[in-house]
C-alpha cells in the first residue's frame, strides 16, 4: 500500500526521464514598464482537450528580491504540466537587474496573476483555480498577492483579481516585521507588506514548507503563521523538514523535492485540482 506522502516516487519513475528532456515552452511579455519586458514562461500539458479547462500554477523564484532565476522551478513546472496543470515562470523586477525594491517585485507578481487570468482562454485556464507557489522571496510574493492589499501598477486591470486559490510555499518569507526578513528594506511599510501581518478570513488554502535549520525563517514564525491561518478559518498545512536549511526543496536536492512535489500534489489533489493517479491508491 502506497501512503500519501508516496506518491510521487511512483510518478517520477514514469516522468523523471522527461524531466531531463528539453520541453517546448512558451515564452511571452506580460508585462512592459519603460525599457524592461518581463516574461512568463509557460509549460502546458502534454495532451489538452480543446473544451477543457485546466487549473493555473504560477511559481516565483527567490532571491531576496535582489536576484534569482526563473530556472529555480523549472523542474517542478515541468513536473506539474505532466499532471496536467498549465503552469507559468514569471520573471520580476530586482535589484540587481532593474534596481528596485521589493515593493515593485510585488506589483509584478500580481500583474503576472491578472495577465494569466485575463488570458485564460488563451491558455484553456481555469481563473477559479490559479495556484501561485515560490520560494523564499518568492514564497513571499505568492503569499502576498494572496493576502496584502494595494501595490499594484497604475496600468493594471484591478477588475481582474491578482489573488490566487490557493498557495504553495516554500520556505516563504512571510514575516517583513521588526526582527523578521527584509525589515530594513521594508521599514514600516511590513503593516501593509508583510503576510503574517495580514492574514485574514477567506486567506486561501496553503501549503507551507520550512526546514528546521532555515537561517532566515524561524520555525516558530512559521508554526505562528500557522495557528493565524487556523484562527481565520483558513486552512494551512505545515510540513516541517527535520535538520533541513533554506533551499532544502530545489532540484539539487533530489529526495527533498521528491518528497516537497509529492506533498503538494497530494494538496491539490485534496482540493479537486488534480486527479489521484490511477495506478495509485492513496490512503
Amino acid at each position: 500500500m502506497i501512503k500519501k506522502h508516496d506518491i510521487l516516487f511512483f510518478l517520477l519513475s514514469a516522468f523523471t526521464v522527461s524531466l531531463g528532456m528539453a520541453q517546448e515552452v512558451e515564452k511571452l511579455a506580460y508585462k512592459q514598464i519603460d525599457t524592461v519586458q518581463l516574461m512568463l514562461e509557460v509549460y502546458r500539458p502534454a495532451t489538452m482537450t480543446s473544451s477543457k479547462k485546466y487549473p493555473a500554477m504560477v511559481f516565483f523564484f527567490g532571491g531576496g528580491w535582489k536576484g534569482g532565476s526563473t530556472k529555480q522551478f523549472e523542474p517542478q513546472a515541468q513536473y506539474f504540466a505532466q499532471r496536467g496543470i498549465v503552469c507559468f515562470l514569471a520573471d520580476y523586477r530586482v535589484e540587481s537587474r532593474q534596481g528596485t525594491t521589493p515593493f515593485e517585485s510585488l506589483m509584478d507578481a500580481k500583474s503576472a496573476i491578472r495577465y494569466i487570468r485575463a488570458n485564460a482562454e488563451k491558455f484553456q485556464v481555469d481563473s477559479d483555480k490559479v495556484i501561485a507557489a515560490g520560494g523564499s522571496a518568492g514564497g513571499h510574493l505568492a503569499a502576498a498577492t494572496a493576502l496584502i492589499e494595494g501595490y499594484s501598477e497604475s496600468t493594471d486591470d484591478l477588475s481582474i483579481s491578482a489573488i490566487p486559490d490557493a498557495l504553495v510555499l516554500f520556505n516563504p518569507v512571510i514575516d517583513n516585521g521588526p526582527g523578521g526578513y527584509g525589515h530594513e528594506r521594508i521599514g514600516d511599510a511590513y503593516k501593509t507588506f508583510s503576510p503574517l501581518h495580514n492574514i485574514k478570513q477567506g486567506a486561501p488554502p496553503t501549503l507551507l514548507f520550512l526546514g528546521t535549520k532555515d537561517h532566515l525563517i524561524p520555525v516558530e514564525t512559521s508554526r505562528y503563521y500557522n495557528i493565524v491561518m487556523e484562527k481565520v478559518g483558513s486552512r494551512c498545512d505545515l510540513h516541517l523538514f527535520e535538520g533541513e536549511s533554506h533551499g532544502f526543496f530545489n532540484y539539487s536536492k533530489f529526495e527533498n523535492y521528491k518528497e516537497t512535489v509529492s506533498l503538494a500534489d497530494n494538496f491539490l489533489q485534496s482540493l479537486g485540482y488534480l486527479e489521484v493517479h490511477p495506478k495509485i491508491k492513496i490512503q
